[in-house]
């Protein structure tokens, strides 16, 4: 089972190896860091950087198909290339999952029309002008395609989908083994929890990067 992993400038880096260090662990597993071409590709902040294994045209038919987010993933959206691939990827691929705003980059390249997804809660808005059906669930299944919330939640749905692979027991054995037991110091993950000051905060800020940007 090949495991394709895309890269993409300003990617962030949770959401990609998250998923990756769960995945990897299947049996069978061959993972690849992919990009528009070999090399690093540097995170959302510049200080790390992950190297692409191969090209996007050197796996054109991956069995798994990863797209992290990021604030740069609008870049990665309008990618002539990053879409043309992940299109002829899906017609292939047994699952075709995404973290965070990863989601907007499989709706950019229309693969979520119509379908059930999550993005990042900041986010919900424009996956919804590219098609899709957003809800708040932290993970979703939609036939093939397989979409998680923001960041940390790429590990929920990489244990979800190990699952569906492996059974329930495979799965179990490596969130043991990983040790994922979250007991975070405060109950403020998500916009239903958080204080409303800093939820209006963010929102007000991501107002204002899309009119910047429109």
């Amino acid at each position: 089972m090949q495991i394709a992993v895309l890269l993409y400038p300003g990617f962030t880096a949770l959401d990609a190896v998250g998923p990756y260090e769960i995945l990897g662990r299947l049996p069978g597993a061959e993972t690849v860091l992919v990009a528009g071409e070999p090399g690093p590709v540097r995170n959302d902040q510049g200080s790390l950087a992950l190297v692409a294994d191969r090209a996007l045209t050197d796996v054109p038919r991956p069995d798994v198909v990863l797209v992290p987010g990021g604030p740069d993933s609008r870049r990665a959206m309008n990618d002539p290339q990053t879409r043309a691939w992940l299109r002829a990827a899906d017609e292939t691929s047994t699952w075709t999952t995404s973290v965070c705003t990863g989601s907007l980059i499989l709706g950019a390249a229309g693969l979520l029309k119509d379908r059930r997804a999550t993005t990042h809660w900041l986010a919900h808005e424009e996956l919804r002008a590219l098609g899709a059906e957003p809800t708040g669930e932290r993970v979703v299944f939609d036939g093939k395609y397989v979409t998680a919330a923001g960041v940390s939640s790429g590990i929920d749905m990489a244990l979800h989908l190990f699952g569906r692979i492996a059974g329930d027991e495979a799965a179990q054995t490596v969130q043991l083994l990983t040790e994922y037991d979250p007991q975070p110091p405060y109950d403020a993950g998500s916009p239903e929890k958080a204080p409303a000051h800093l939820v209006a905060r963010w929102r007000g800020v991501s107002t204002a990067s899309l009119a910047t940007e429109g």
